[in-house]
């Protein structure tokens, strides 16, 4: 596990936090779009910051679960993530 979650790590995530099934190559090319657009709920995406906390023993910024796309996400987590905090 590294210390930035990449494209294949969050699709794992959103399948085992959400039960939203999109392959890594998918969600790469749909990086742009809304969660919702990928089937994932507010509620999908609260738990795949809840998973990412307990993982990383680290609080996620606040606006991570209000993350309109996968690339927004992955912005604000792996940055949380290099500062620490």
């Amino acid at each position: 596990m590294s210390g930035r979650i990449t494209v294949e790590e969050l699709a794992e995530l959103m399948k085992k936090c959400a039960g939203a099934t999109v392959l890594p190559e998918d969600l790469q090319r749909q990086y742009e779009s809304g969660f919702d657009v990928l089937g994932v709920d507010s509620l999908g995406l609260l738990g795949i910051v809840g998973e990412l906390e307990n993982r990383y023993d680290t609080p996620m910024p606040p606006d991570a679960e209000r993350s309109k796309s996968p690339r927004q996400f992955l912005e604000l987590v792996n940055s949380a993530l290099m500062t620490g905090a």
